[in-house]
């Protein structure tokens, strides 16, 4: 049953007091009309407690902009949400469209570095962020007391001679509730083996990242990426004022689990009301790598939360590592992500009690 404005409601309850359950929350199509940005198609997600998330359909169904009761939780970049029409490929083109926000799918064949393997010429990160959603579904609906809402469709990433998968992605949130889950499905449709490379790039923002916030990792072992990142080793949790010429610290985690496989990450400011914060919850089974990015400059003031089936250096070395995954022919691979708004301090040292269970 919802819980919404300090009361537990049932169904009916809701239903007589609301013409339409728009009034509370609920999923509405948009699109956008300027510059880059035009001709972007998404979906705001409205869960009546305060918290909201866009879905952008045309771009891999990625989560752009998210604010719990007005507050922004995410950093933003300069470029906006840039239609898939401008992306470049390129080398670090894909810096071009990197809208940041909530979440950034980052695959499916490669991630990190531009390199080239087997040769095939790799840019930034890959495809499928910027590839539009087909077969889409938008709705809402209730099960018993409790009101679903939800966001689907696929990405294809094809190529002749080449890769032939697609991701299913459905997105859902509750009416009442601080949070809301990912699941996605990658599946090989062709007749080869393929590399499969898949970060899911969560990039937090001004009020939540200050130099007053903690960030909650059960991590067993961490490395730094480079000299760069091994220079700030010791205070890789650190968060700073923005500066003048930051250069990006890397940092590879071994994460903990639960009992139950899960691993929790939370990044929480005390300082923000009665506390605030935002937790990840996902399946080390699913993504055993965690990346974090730490990047303080000025204007680009970003705390990078990673789970991933790999690390950022590039499919090339990636391979000659032997750490490359593979999809075979006909392969599926599930992955699910569950991000919620952490807002008192009951919750919050409950979250911090799941982060100590990962061992």
């Amino acid at each position: 049953m919802p819980k919404l404005y300090g009361k537990t409601y049932t169904k009916h309850d809701l239903l007589q007091r609301v013409g339409d359950i728009s009034q509370l929350g609920g999923v509405e199509r948009f699109q956008l009309h300027e510059g880059l940005e035009q001709g972007v198609e998404g979906v705001r997600f409205r869960t009546g407690t305060g918290l909201s998330f866009d879905v952008l359909l045309s771009r891999g169904m990625d989560i752009s902009t998210t604010e719990y009761q007005g507050v922004p939780l995410v950093w933003r970049s300069p470029t906006g949400r840039v239609a898939p029409t401008y992306y470049d490929p390129r080398n670090t083109g894909w810096l071009r469209s990197f809208h940041g926000g909530m979440l950034v799918t980052c695959g499916l064949t490669s991630v990190g570095s531009p390199s080239e393997d087997s040769g095939e010429e790799l840019g930034l990160h890959g495809r499928i962020s910027n590839i539009p959603a087909s077969n889409t579904h938008v709705g809402g609906c209730w099960q018993d007391d409790d009101y679903l809402m939800w966001a689907e469709g696929q990405m294809k990433q094809a190529v002749v001679f080449g890769e032939n998968l697609i991701l299913h992605r459905r997105v859902e949130a509750k009416l009442g509730e601080n949070r809301f889950f990912v699941h996605d499905r990658v599946k090989n449709l062709g007749f080869t083996t393929t590399p499969h490379m898949l970060l899911y790039h969560i990039n937090l923002g001004f009020p939540l990242v200050d130099p007053e916030t903690d960030l909650l990792l059960p991590s067993i072992e961490v490395t730094p990426r480079d000299q760069e990142a091994e220079r700030d080793l010791q205070d890789f949790a650190k968060i700073t004022e923005p500066q003048p010429a930051y250069q990006e610290k890397v940092y590879y985690h071994q994460m903990g689990q639960d009992a139950q496989g899960f691993t929790y990450v939370a990044v929480i400011n005390r300082r923000l009301d009665d506390g605030l914060g935002i937790y990840l919850k996902y399946k080390k089974s699913q993504l055993p790598q965690f990346v974090q990015w730490k990047m303080f400059g000025q204007g680009t003031y970003v705390l990078g939360l990673e789970p991933a089936n790999c690390f950022v250096e590039g499919r090339a070395l990636e391979r000659e590592r032997g750490t490359l995954h593979y999809l075979q022919p006909q392969q599926e691979r599930h992955y699910d992500l569950e991000i919620g708004v952490l807002t008192c301090s009951s919750e919050i040292d409950r979250i911090k009690e799941r982060v100590a269970d990962c061992k």
